[in-house]
């Protein structure tokens, strides 16, 4: 039963010693909205106004919820983040083709602790198919000394200015509502087509496209989004995974579950289920002249206790129970009594099969084949062999070249500004499972220069 109002689940008393479990789930088909961002809101006190997430701008806590109410697709969330990371980013020597040992660089990686930042950006990345860094320049403005992380899901872009520009994005937790402007942090966006150009004219270090130089600019932090493309033009994009949000699955999974373990609750102690209709107690009450209100709700409590006795009770097997009936205006018959034997001969077990086509279904929109993840649930699963989960991870690892290169152009952007483009450059070697002949388990596979060796795992 869905009802988009309701809690997640309720309890109907029929009588007094017999229950009804009613299961609901919120439909989650409006997650993702079709008008994606509303009106621009201003931010009191300042100039600026940005573009809600959402007509409730709570599109990016709702969609976190709903994937973490759902051990599936937390798992699938879980495992494309891993799998996105491969064994971690690198800064290559240009020479060696081995992770660099310049004195400066490494200092620069491991005082920023690119690991941490890197996987931030792919979880940013899988969730929401966008995520936000922030370069910080030296007082001098010859150096990126720093790189952050920005969530995406606390990030808000300003509306785009005449020229269809996004010139800030807007950090803080939107979760509480509207915050005040001292709670908000403003970061200059760089062009998100080329953000190393667009620095580097900021810094008055090259002329912009009008030919002139500009005035090097104070700011010290600037912004630089990793966006996956998606179609439509929007502030925010669509993941494509939204549709087990649209197209129901996600709400089938979860009335299965609720159902499932209402039908477990309640199989020791529920046989029947009565519906009565409202007008049957009055009717009582008027036939038999009875007109006191405690009197009614005494005649009440009897004539539920002989309905339990009639449909629980031996004596009665065989017997009939007559229940008058009326026509509303619809033509449709309505029953004032009716008796609903539960089935309980399979004690919640006859959902296993639809479980385990929810579950494929999930793995499936976020791209991930069932076994590579575990055991799907269901009844008689068939299990690949190893050379066939070998191969569904080599694809799996193939198909993340996309985001890579997404998300290392930030770090193209640090290499090129500090003057290191002819030292070293950004990669993320792929982990490749091998066969037993090799007498390895894995080796890492650049998808620049291919198979590499790293010096820390001598």
């Amino acid at each position: 039963m869905i009802d988009n109002n309701a809690e997640t689940y309720g309890v109907y008393e029929i009588s007094d010693s017999v229950h009804c479990s009613i299961e609901t789930v919120n439909d989650s088909s409006v997650i993702f909205d079709e008008d994606f961002s509303g009106d621009a809101v201003p931010i009191p006190g300042t100039d600026y106004k940005y573009v809600p997430f959402g007509p409730d701008n709570h599109i990016p806590y709702s969609l976190m919820d709903a994937i973490g109410k759902d051990e599936i697709l937390a798992q699938n969330q879980y495992f494309n983040v891993l799998t996105c990371y491969g064994s971690g980013l690198k800064y290559i020597d240009c020479e060696t083709k081995e992770p660099t040992r310049d004195p400066e660089i490494r200092r620069f990686f491991n005082r920023n602790f690119l690991p941490s930042l890197w996987i931030e950006q792919i979880t940013d990345l899988k969730w929401f198919y966008y995520s936000v860094a922030v370069i910080i320049l030296s007082r001098d403005y010859s150096k990126i000394v720093q790189l952050r992380h920005k969530e995406a899901c606390h990030c808000r872009f300003e509306k785009a200015d005449d020229n269809g520009k996004i010139n800030h994005v807007f950090y803080a937790d939107f979760r509480k509502g509207a915050p005040a402007k001292e709670d908000i942090e403003v970061i200059p966006l760089l062009d998100f087509i080329d953000p190393l150009g667009d620095l580097l004219v900021r810094m008055g270090k090259e002329p912009g496209k009008d030919g002139q130089r500009r005035v090097r600019t104070n700011e010290l932090k600037f912004a630089i989004v990793s966006r996956f493309p998606t179609p439509g033009l929007q502030y925010y994009p669509v993941p494509y995974y939204t549709s087990i949000f649209k197209g129901h699955w996600y709400d089938i999974k979860q009335l299965i579950g609720l159902g499932k373990k209402a039908k477990l609750k309640n199989s020791t102690s529920v046989k029947y289920i009565v519906e009565v209709h409202d007008n049957y107690w009055k009717n009582i009450c008027v036939s038999e002249g009875i007109s006191d209100p405690l009197k009614k709700a005494e005649r009440i409590k009897k004539e539920k206790e002989n309905i339990v006795n009639f449909v629980t009770g031996i004596e009665n097997s065989g017997k009939a129970w007559i229940s008058g009936y009326y026509i509303n205006p619809d033509g449709k018959e309505i029953s004032m009594v009716r008796i609903n034997v539960v089935d309980k001969g399979k004690e919640g077990g006859d959902w296993a099969e639809d479980i385990a086509e929810a579950n494929n279904v999930m793995c499936y929109a976020f791209n991930i084949h069932p076994n590579l993840v575990g055991a799907t649930p269901g009844k008689s699963q068939t299990n690949n062999s190893g050379s066939d989960k070998r191969e569904l991870f080599t694809l799996k690892q193939s198909l993340e070249v996309a985001p890579h290169d997404l998300l290392c152009n930030v770090h193209n952007v640090v290499i090129e500004y500090n003057g290191w483009g002819d030292k070293v450059y950004p990669d993320v070697p792929l982990i490749m499972l091998t066969t037993l002949d090799k007498k390895n388990d894995a080796v890492k596979v650049s998808t620049k220069n291919g198979t590499q060796k790293d010096p820390n795992d001598e």
